[in-house]
């Protein structure tokens, strides 16, 4: 029952971990830089993985996607490559633990079922490493040009969504480490042997049962009694 419990647990942690690193991809805030007036900031600066924009005070925003794949910077399209996987990982990763979980009714013997869950710990736990590194990759870029004093170009700060994806990218890791511990679980769990010996016969229980007891000794009942007792 403790070995279900932490399963539904892994399971529950794992998938808000990637839904979280999922949602990721499409926030818009990855960067952000503000330019304050002296009284209300004039324009905010912000950007993700597919595009760059400007919002100015009246809320009114201008994109611009980037023009070409090829042509972009390594951390971000190494970014691009860390996030799809993470997201494609944790898809695979949440139906191997559909069929391994004991609550199920598909994956086959508890053994069997057990190396299932196993894998799909390592799986979420691959997927929480690859959006942790993406998360990290980006976060590093920004703060290398923010502290170096010879950038002179727009200086960002991390935006929102480097925060949920390293949120997500911990509950994935987390949720697939209970995951690889459930098969040590169902390791320990004793099973219950059972033998057959063959089937008794009454003469035999008899004979075990009085050759058993050292002081029941059986006497024949009509020695007991003389001629003169049916007088």
């Amino acid at each position: 029952m403790a070995s279900t419990a932490s399963e539904i647990i892994a399971f529950m942690v794992s998938i808000s971990g990637w839904v979280l690193v999922s949602s990721t991809l499409p926030t818009d805030y990855w960067k952000v830089s503000t330019i304050d007036g002296t009284v209300i900031t004039t324009a905010t600066y912000w950007a993700n993985l597919w595009k760059t924009c400007v919002t100015d005070s009246t809320g009114v925003s201008n994109c611009k996607d980037f023009p070409s794949m090829l042509a972009l910077d390594g951390y971000i399209q190494a970014c691009r490559g860390l996030m799809i996987a993470a997201v494609s990982l944790g898809f695979f990763g949440s139906i191997f633990a559909l069929f391994g979980m004991k609550c199920t009714k598909v994956g086959g013997s508890d053994k069997a079922k057990a190396k299932i869950a196993c894998l799909a710990g390592i799986v979420f736990i691959l997927s929480g490493l690859c959006s942790m590194t993406g998360c990290s990759l980006y976060a590093n870029k920004i703060t290398t040009e923010f502290f170096d004093p010879h950038y002179v170009e727009q200086k960002y700060e991390l935006g929102a969504a480097l925060f949920i994806g390293w949120a997500g990218a911990s509950l994935c890791i987390i949720g697939g480490i209970i995951f690889c511990f459930s098969i040590s679980d169902n390791s320990k769990t004793p099973r219950m042997g059972y033998t057959y010996n063959g089937a008794t016969s009454v003469m035999s229980s008899r004979t075990k049962y009085h050759g058993g007891e050292g002081d029941f000794k059986t006497t024949n009942p009509s020695k007991q009694f003389d001629k003169n007792a049916y007088v």
